[in-house]
């Protein structure tokens, strides 16, 4: 360092000197652009940031010449120096301190000379003021105006300037009548460095709903993958095993297994199969079996419907023996006189 500062004053050396120990200091560093705060408003935000961040101002020269010196990645930060600069050091992420400096910004009427940070547009439609010299300076300055009802209105929205224009003194002194302020005043980060990685102001303006919302997304693809090609995991393998078996319980019953967990599905399943039949002969004419007729006019009086969720997996109420042993004899009987 001394090879760069020998020459220096010694209150510049100092300068240079405690610019490169904050970057010790502190886990990020930003470089920001401070133009056009008033002094009151930037005493409040220094007071806001107090305990989160610490601003320091420096001639650009002088802060030109500690990146210089700090060398590596620090200094690419050369790069970003522009208008009215100075240092803000944190122990915060650089998103969240992008965030916080987004928050003391506020919109102030534009001056003429400055750059339109967007595209300026103003809205047709009438105004609040009376007649007069202002139908012609909205003229002046790009804005469609006329006279209506005593006001006036302007007659189509209109771009008045674009984004990185230049505001001329008609513009700004007509976008201040209409009560138009597009300049966005506060600290502007302009670049952020930690950990050897210089961060734009673009990286860092996320939508923190949108990303949050992609990542729930992603996890739920990922449950699902996991799930439906049986890759276990601590949070899937309790639905990797429950499906597995309602899968095999299935394809038991499907396939007839008389084993005695699905024993009674399987019957309870030809039972319904034969009322089905039973009812389809009875409309085409066939003579039914008392015990078959009697099962099809259960069936036929209640209505037919999906069993609830909360239904389908309560067990069903305890039935007594007599009652289990009349339901399964008079079951066993449907199909035996249905099928000889």
């Amino acid at each position: 360092m001394a090879l760069y500062t020998q020459h220096l004053p010694e209150w510049k050396k100092k300068q240079v000197e405690e610019i490169a120990a904050c970057f010790d200091q502190y886990a990020v560093a930003g470089l920001i652009d401070m133009y056009g705060i008033p002094a009151t408003q930037l005493q409040q935000i220094r007071q806001n940031l107090r305990g989160v961040a610490y601003l320091k101002m420096a001639r650009k020269t002088l802060t030109r010449r500690a990146f210089d010196e700090m060398g590596g990645e620090v200094a690419g930060m050369s790069e970003h120096i522009s208008g009215q600069s100075a240092l803000i050091f944190t122990n915060e992420n650089p998103f969240k301190l992008f965030k916080l400096l987004e928050q003391t910004k506020t919109k102030m009427a534009a001056k003429a000379g400055e750059a339109a940070p967007e595209d300026i547009v103003v809205a047709k439609g009438p105004t609040s003021f009376k007649p007069g010299p202002i139908v012609g300076e909205l003229q002046q300055a790009g804005i469609p105006a006329m006279i209506e009802g005593g006001k006036v209105k302007i007659r189509e929205t209109k771009t008045v300037v674009k984004k990185g224009d230049v505001i001329n003194a008609k513009q700004a002194d007509v976008l201040a009548k209409l009560d138009i302020k597009p300049m966005d005043v506060g600290l502007i980060l302009k670049a952020a460095f930690q950990n050897g990685t210089i961060f734009a102001p673009e990286t860092l303006a996320i939508d923190e709903s949108v990303y949050l919302g992609q990542i729930t997304l992603a996890a739920q693809q990922a449950f699902n993958l996991s799930l439906n090609a049986a890759i276990p995991t601590p949070a899937t393998m309790g639905p990797i095993l429950g499906k597995a078996f309602v899968e095999a319980r299935n394809l038991a019953v499907e396939a007839c297994v008389y084993e005695k967990d699905v024993a009674d599905l399987i019957v309870a399943r030809a039972y319904r199969q034969m009322v089905a039949l039973a009812m389809a002969a009875a409309e085409g004419g066939f003579e039914l079996d008392e015990s078959i007729a009697r099962a099809v006019a259960a069936a036929a009086a209640v209505p037919a419907q999906a069993p609830s969720a909360e239904e389908s997996a309560a067990p069903e109420e305890e039935e007594t023996e007599e009652e289990e042993k009349e339901d399964e004899e008079g079951g066993m009987a449907g199909l035996g006189a249905l099928f000889g």
